[in-house]
């Protein structure tokens, strides 16, 4: 039986195809469309990390599922793709960021540990008996007064971005930040139009149990997690905006 094309090129090793892919690096990226959304939004004072969680079934303990995780003090990222891949790579970001501080007695800048972990995840594309990590991640932090906002690939490629998102929901999110974002939003400004983003994604549903949502501000340089009461209050201005925005159209219908 004659195997499909592609099939000697991505099976024990990762290997190029004749026509210069590497297939198992492509079937992570897949992984990552796969998972649930996360966003991360730069604004004048800091940066936003927000991630849908999607619970599919109630019987789940919505806060045992964790996609935001933090790093260091001032840096926290937001996990899409395979869950235990990026949990390996968040344990690896921390100790990374911990030899920093002991080695030079000072706070590893965002752009370094990326560029680590990206090194990291790249020599996984390219070493017999190993396979690419199956998960992106978006580490988002504060160095020198500025706002960083990086996202990693599995085969270790890295970007800086103002506003971004990954997995599922990506290509409805990054029309919207096209289209509403610019960079005199302020963190309050960004995570309204986070959940906005995610409203459009998710069918007009928002819920703050399966929301989570990191920050991290120019003033502190401290990456925390909103609780759930904070996530519940943008919830509701988000849901109350569209309930307004209906009721004016149905008075429209209505006169016309």
């Amino acid at each position: 039986m004659q195997m499909a094309p592609q099939m000697g090129y991505d099976r024990a090793i990762t290997v190029f195809s004749p026509d210069g892919r590497l297939f198992q690096v492509e079937y992570a990226r897949e992984a990552v469309k796969r998972g649930t959304t996360a966003a991360g939004i730069k604004a004048m004072d800091g940066v936003v990390l927000l991630v849908d969680k999607r619970i599919t079934t109630s019987l789940i303990e919505a806060e045992s599922i964790e996609k935001i995780f933090q790093i260091d003090e001032h840096i926290g990222v937001a996990t899409s793709g395979l869950v235990a891949d990026a949990r390996a790579l968040v344990d690896r970001a921390r100790v990374e960021a911990q030899i920093n501080v002991v080695s030079y007695d000072e706070l590893i800048g965002v752009d370094v540990l990326a560029k680590k972990i990206c090194d990291h995840k790249q020599t996984y594309t390219q070493y017999g008996g190993v396979r690419p990590y199956g998960t992106a991640l978006l580490m988002a932090g504060v160095d020198d007064d500025r706002p960083r906002l990086f996202e990693t690939d599995p085969s270790g490629a890295l970007l800086e971005y103002k506003a971004t998102a990954i997995g599922a929901g990506r290509n409805s999110f990054m029309e919207m930040f096209e289209e509403k974002y610019n960079e005199d939003l302020n963190l309050d400004d960004v995570i309204i139009l986070g959940m906005e983003a995610l409203y459009q994604a998710s069918d007009m549903k928002l819920d703050a149990s399966t929301l989570e949502v990191g920050v991290v501000t120019i003033d502190d340089k401290t990456f925390r997690k909103l609780s759930e009461k904070e996530v519940n209050t943008y919830v509701e201005r988000v849901l109350e905006t569209h309930k307004e925005d209906e009721q004016e159209e149905e008075e429209g219908d209505k006169s016309e």
